[in-house]
């Protein structure tokens, strides 16, 4: 059985890793006034910073058509006699379940359809395992058992500069954007049950990030092997600071850097830092 593997654009995998790695990809797009921007492929995760300086507003974000899904697994149809398929968690986009519905209509593939429950490179962590395991001829039930072992240990905290563009984009609740920012508190966010929750309420943004990687050591001092990626929004010296520390104090663990770039960029704001880890 041949067995293709897709993701979409939130995870955040690079164009050249998705090349070397087979790795299929469905952009979710980032809408600036009136015009709209297929991530990964129209615009840019530096050109989308920029935008935001002078954006007058909140730029809207969209999932893929199920028409242009539909296209997607169609041609993948012709080479492949299945597809896994990881999506970001289907509390805050519909991309998972537009993929899974799209599939139920596309003939000559099986199509098989993943809730990662997080985004980003946590998301891309899945694919990346699954992309390795696909080309070494594992079948999509062996993947699949492989995401339910990873989601018993993987773990991802975040902290935003500003709640606002999670608060007005509906990813976070009013009450709980409110009480941050009279407060002026660096909540540690996290998702539970798919969706968005403070985890802790911390005061200032370097308490915070000191309290995560306290997480993460704690979990490292255990087994060191972990995968680990440190993302950011635009702040790629302090993640790499943050990368840097780490590996000194724990050289066997994997680490790289990741980004939150447009769509989920646009909920986080710039300045936003995270880290995520799972058992290797």
């Amino acid at each position: 059985m041949k067995v293709a593997v897709m993701t979409d654009s939130t995870a955040y995998i690079p164009k050249q890793v998705r090349e070397e790695k087979n790795i299929h990809m469905v952009p979710l797009s980032v809408v600036f006034a009136d015009k709209a921007y297929q991530e990964e492929i129209d615009i840019t995760t530096d050109e989308f910073y920029q935008k935001m300086k002078t954006a007058k507003e909140l730029p809207k974000t969209s999932q893929p058509s199920i028409g242009y899904i539909t296209e997607k697994l169609e041609e993948l149809a012709k080479d492949y006699d299945a597809v896994i398929s990881v999506h970001l968690s289907s509390g805050i986009s519909g991309t998972c379940q537009a993929v899974q519905s799209a599939g139920e209509m596309v003939e000559g593939i099986d199509v098989y359809t993943y809730d990662s429950e997080l985004s980003c490179m946590g998301q891309g962590f899945y694919v990346l395992e699954a992309a390795d395991m696909a080309a070494a001829g594992k079948t999509p039930e062996e993947i699949i058992k492989r995401f339910d072992q990873i989601k018993q240990t993987i773990r991802a905290y975040f902290m935003v500069d500003d709640l606002t563009n999670l608060q007005r984009g509906g990813r976070l609740s009013g009450a709980q954007a409110l009480i941050g920012g009279l407060l002026q508190v660096k909540p540690i966010l996290h998702f539970v049950n798919k969706l968005i929750v403070p985890f802790e309420k911390i005061r200032t943004k370097k308490k915070a990030i000191r309290r995560i990687m306290g997480m993460l050591e704690e979990d490292a001092r255990h087994t060191q092997k972990l995968r680990v990626v440190f993302i950011h929004a635009n702040r790629e010296e302090a993640a790499k600071e943050l990368q840097a520390s780490f590996a000194a104090q724990f050289p066997e663990a994997e680490t790289s850097i990741g980004y939150f770039g447009p769509v989920i960029g646009t909920h986080l704001g710039e300045g936003a830092i995270g880290v995520c880890w799972y058992r290797k």
